[in-house]
């Protein structure tokens, strides 16, 4: 039987994120809020995505 070190070492509930502790995450978030582009492939797709509906039902904001 075979045992894999870095099983027996997980802690539950805790990891480990090389972006978040050299903050490109906040970066991100920061110029995301900005701009008001999102960052993240599902926000950009949601945003177009209300874009096209809003051009061709022609709805707007108040």
């Amino acid at each position: 039987m075979l045992f894999n070190f870095t099983d027996i070492m997980k802690i539950p509930g805790l990891s480990f994120s090389l972006k978040r502790a050299l903050g490109v995450t906040a970066a991100k978030q920061k110029i995301s809020r900005k701009t008001g582009v999102p960052m993240t492939k599902q926000g950009l797709e949601r945003k177009v995505g209300r874009f096209v509906i809003n051009t061709i039902f022609g709805t707007r904001k108040k």
